[in-house]
């Protein structure tokens, strides 16, 4: 096991910027995700840890040794790819087996390694078989499994889900989740995918455009994200965004006018914030609130509702509010579309974010977190 750190790692192809003085800590045993829309620079970033590509600037480090020069060999990583890439004519265990086999190690060492890694991943009635008797899911713990008879220090994933359905999705996080409560091992994880990053990191690494738009703990990024980009990308559905204007504020509370002339004083730091300075209003589907328990309350017509068994999603139209409001509610409440629907909210849950895309930071801590 060992830590990874970055320091102002850039990465360029033909003067073109991918990754932007990138700095980061991830310490020994952490499962940290990159998580950001396609063309962020995460799969990139991932690839120069793991020494396949070069390091335009910047210094990385694994444990205390800066690796920038050395071969992906004499890294101590090991990497899992979106694709398998099993050969399809040896067995299992000859698949987990064949890299110890080219680094020349003992025969008796190759059996052990690929016993104790089928043990973990529950692959012993399967070593004898061929990729194309396997699963999509047990393929893709065959190539875990090749990666882990390496011991690496670090182990890194590149999007290994998402050539699996839903269904197997959901069962391969809880494997990798549970190899790496029981290895304990540092595990970087790339995914476009914030509902695997909210699962299964210790630490999410949001980028966007080749920065790091915010390192937090899930529920830190969900609660507290520290600007609009993180906000819409992280929770589904998406938060709402509403244009608002200031119309007063200070170190308490910021009060807004909505497009339709509602005001609303929101629970926010204020500093620096001027009357008359366009704003946004942010707020989760899940955090509207039954009206005898909100600060304010919109009435809406519901436009679309889809309806999950659990929960419902409903899409109001407000009048003089150019944006459809998302919502979710109880599954079991009646609704229909063209019906009326009073939507509550509670300032203590509501986001504000400046021209620039800043939040103005929230005052209320989120027992999940805090309490």
């Amino acid at each position: 096991m060992a830590s990874v750190t970055l320091r102002n790692i850039c990465k360029s192809y033909d003067g073109t910027p991918i990754t932007r003085g990138i700095n980061l800590d991830i310490e020994d045993g952490e499962f940290v995700v990159f998580v950001g829309p396609s063309g962020c620079g995460k799969s990139t970033l991932l690839r120069l840890i793991a020494g396949l590509e070069d390091i335009t600037s910047g210094d990385l480090y694994i444990g205390n040794q800066r690796v920038n020069d050395l071969p992906p060999m004499d890294r101590s990583v090991g990497m899992v790819f979106q694709s398998y890439a099993l050969y399809p004519h040896m067995s299992v265990a000859e698949n987990m087996g064949f890299g110890l086999k080219l680094a020349k190690q003992d025969k008796r060492e190759i059996a052990r390694r690929v016993d104790e890694a089928a043990r973990i991943l529950q692959l012993e009635s399967l070593l004898t078989r061929k990729p194309k008797d396997l699963s999509g899911g047990q393929r893709q713990r065959v190539a875990i499994g090749r990666t882990m008879v390496r011991e690496p220090k670090v182990f890194l994933f590149d999007e290994p889900l998402s050539n699996l359905d839903a269904f197997l999705r959901v069962q391969m996080r809880i494997e990798i989740s549970r190899l790496h409560q029981r290895l304990q091992s540092t595990m970087i994880y790339v995914t476009h995918d914030q509902v695997e990053a909210m699962t299964m990191a210790d630490k999410i690494v949001v980028l966007n455009a080749g920065q790091i738009a915010q390192v937090g703990q899930p529920l830190e990024l969900y609660h507290y994200p520290q600007n609009k980009f993180v906000a819409g990308f992280i929770g589904s559905p998406q938060m709402n965004f509403l244009d608002v204007k200031a119309l007063s504020s200070d170190a308490e509370n910021v009060t807004v006018e909505l497009p339709n002339g509602f005001k609303l004083k929101v629970n926010v730091d204020g500093s620096g914030v001027q009357a008359g300075e366009m704003l946004t209003l942010g707020v989760r589907p899940e955090h509207f609130v039954d009206p005898e328990q909100a600060d304010f309350i919109f009435n809406g017509e519901i436009n679309v509702a889809e309806r999950l068994g659990d929960q419902n999603l409903l899409y109001l139209s407000i009048e003089g509010v150019p944006d459809i409001i998302t919502l979710r509610s109880d599954g079991n409440r009646k609704v229909a579309v063209g019906q009326t629907y009073a939507a509550g909210l509670d300032v203590n849950k509501c986001h504000v974010f400046r021209a620039d895309g800043q939040a103005c930071p929230r005052h209320y801590r989120e027992p999940a977190i805090y309490g």
